[in-house]
C-alpha cells in the first residue's frame, strides 16, 4: 500500500513538472505557427484588392500553403526523430518566420502563390513533430488532455490574429507600407524569437531532463518504455509499412475531411463577417468570438475523452456537431445567427482533435509513429488546400458563401461517417482501433 501511494505521488509530481515545463512552450509555439499561416485571412480584407486577387485566386493561394506542407511533412518528421526536437523545431520556426515576413513583398498572384507554397514547405513537420514530441513525455492516459492544451493554440491564435491583425491593418501608410504588409512583418517576429528560445531551453527526452529528480526521471522513462513495449508486442511496423497500414489510411481520410471543414472557415471567416457591414476592426473582433467558444468546447472534449478512456464516439459526436454548426451557418446567411452556427462548428471541429490525435500512438511507436503521424497530418492538411480552394470557387460562382458552408458541413459529417464505418470493420486491417477497448 505504501509503495503504491509513493508511486502515485511520484506520478503526480512528475506529470505536473513536465506539464508546467513543456506545455506552455509547445502551446505558444503552435499559437504563433497558426497565426502566421492564417493571418492572411485578415490581410485579405485589403490585400486582395491591392494585388488584384479574386476570391478564387485568394482561395488557391491560401490553400497552396498545405501543398508545400504535404510534400515535406514525412521527411521533416523522420529528421526530427533522428536528430531531436530541439534543433529541428527551432529550425522550422526560424525559417517560417523569415518567409512569413517576406510575404509583405508580394506584388501579384504569382509571387503570392509562390510565397505561400514556400511558407508551407518551411513549416512542414512542425505540428506532427509536436504530437510526436508529446508522446516522448506523457503516458497514454494523459494524451487527450495534453493534446487539448496544444490545440487551445488554434482557437486562441485565430481570436488573437483576428483582433491583432485588424488593429495592425490600421497602420496603413506607416513608413510607406500598406497595413496588410505590416501584418506579415510584425507577426513574423515572434516565430524567429521563440525559435531561438527553443534552441536554448527545449529538452529532447526525459533521460536528458536535469530539471527532474532521479526518481521522477526513472518512473517516467519506465512507464513510457512499458507502454512502448506493449504497443510493439502487437506487431512491429517499419515506417514504410506503417504508411500503408489500413488504420493509418483511415485516419488520414478522417483528418482530411475534418481539416477541409476547418480551414474553409478559417480563411473566409473575416470576409463572411465583413458581409454584415462591419468595419475592419469590428470584423476582427466579431470573427474572434466563435474561436473563444471553441476553446471551451476543446477543453471539455479532451477532459471527457480522457476521463472515459474513449476516443471513437467522442470523435464521431464532435465531427457531427461541427457539421450541424456549419450547415446552420450556411442556412442563416450573412447574419449574426451565422456566428452562432460558426461557434457550434468550432466546438465540434476543435473538440474532435482531442479524441483523434491520441489514436495513432495506441498502435504505433518509434519511427513508425513518426512516419505515420506525419502522413496522417500531411494528407489531412491537403484539406487545408481543398477547403479554401472550393469555398473560393463557390463564392466566385454563386456570389455567396452559403453553398460553400454546406460543402464544409458535408466534409465534417464525412469525418464522422468514416470513423463509424472504419471502427465497425471489426478485425479488418482498415479498422480504426477502438480506444474504449484498447485502453
Amino acid at each position: 500500500m505504501a509503495a503504491t501511494e509513493a508511486t502515485t505521488a511520484i506520478e503526480r509530481q512528475t506529470i505536473a513538472k513536465v506539464s508546467w515545463r513543456l506545455l506552455p512552450l509547445v502551446a505558444l509555439a503552435y499559437c504563433i505557427a497558426y497565426i502566421d499561416r492564417s493571418n492572411v485571412s485578415v490581410a485579405a480584407l485589403t490585400m486582395n484588392k491591392d494585388l488584384g486577387l479574386s476570391a478564387y485566386l485568394y482561395g488557391w493561394g491560401a490553400g497552396i500553403f498545405f501543398f508545400g506542407y504535404f510534400l515535406f511533412e514525412i521527411p521533416s518528421n523522420l529528421i526530427l526523430e533522428r536528430i531531436g526536437a530541439r534543433i529541428w523545431i527551432a529550425r522550422i520556426m526560424i525559417t517560417w518566420g523569415i518567409i512569413s515576413a517576406l510575404t509583405a513583398l508580394v506584388t501579384g498572384s504569382t509571387s503570392f502563390l509562390t510565397i505561400r507554397f514556400l511558407l508551407g514547405a518551411a513549416e512542414a513537420g512542425f505540428f506532427p513533430g509536436m504530437i510526436l514530441y508529446l508522446t516522448y513525455w506523457f503516458p497514454a492516459q494523459y494524451r487527450g488532455r495534453v493534446i487539448s492544451t496544444l490545440f487551445i493554440a488554434q482557437p486562441v491564435a485565430n481570436a488573437v490574429a483576428s483582433i491583432a491583425s485588424a488593429a495592425i491593418l490600421g497602420m496603413h501608410g506607416v513608413l510607406g507600407l500598406k497595413g496588410w504588409q505590416w501584418i506579415f512583418i510584425i507577426e513574423a517576429l515572434p516565430a524567429v524569437l521563440l525559435g531561438l528560445v527553443i534552441l536554448r531551453i527545449m529538452t529532447d527526452r526525459p533521460t536528458h531532463a536535469d530539471w527532474l529528480a532521479e526518481d521522477e526521471r526513472n518512473w517516467l522513462q519506465a512507464r513510457l518504455d512499458s507502454e512502448s513495449r506493449e504497443v510493439a508486442s502487437g506487431g512491429h511496423l517499419t515506417w514504410t509499412k506503417a504508411l500503408a497500414d489500413g488504420r493509418v489510411v483511415a485516419l488520414s481520410a478522417i483528418y482530411f475531411m475534418s481539416v477541409t471543414a476547418n480551414y474553409g472557415i478559417v480563411f473566409f471567416m473575416p470576409q463572411i463577417v465583413k458581409g454584415m457591414g462591419l468595419t475592419d476592426m469590428m470584423t476582427g473582433v466579431v470573427s474572434a468570438l466563435p474561436y473563444v467558444v471553441g476553446t471551451v468546447g476543446l477543453i471539455a472534449w479532451g477532459w471527457s475523452s480522457d476521463r472515459n478512456k474513449e476516443r471513437r464516439w467522442h470523435l464521431i459526436a464532435a465531427s457531427t456537431l461541427g457539421a450541424l454548426g456549419l450547415a446552420y451557418a450556411g442556412w442563416s446567411g450573412a447574419s449574426y445567427w451565422a456566428l452562432l452556427g460558426m461557434a457550434v462548428a468550432t466546438v465540434g471541429i476543435y473538440g474532435s482533435r482531442t479524441a483523434f490525435w491520441p489514436i495513432p500512438s495506441m498502435f504505433l511507436t518509434g519511427t513508425a509513429a513518426a512516419g505515420a503521424i506525419a502522413m496522417i497530418n500531411a494528407v489531412g492538411n491537403l484539406g487545408g488546400y481543398v477547403g479554401p480552394f472550393v469555398v473560393g470557387w463557390i463564392r466566385e460562382s454563386t456570389k455567396s458563401f452559403g453553398a460553400g458552408l454546406y460543402f464544409l458541413a458535408a466534409c465534417s459529417l464525412m469525418a464522422a461517417v468514416i470513423t463509424f464505418l472504419a471502427a465497425r470493420a471489426a478485425g479488418a486491417p482498415a479498422a480504426v482501433p477502438n480506444p474504449s477497448a484498447a485502453e
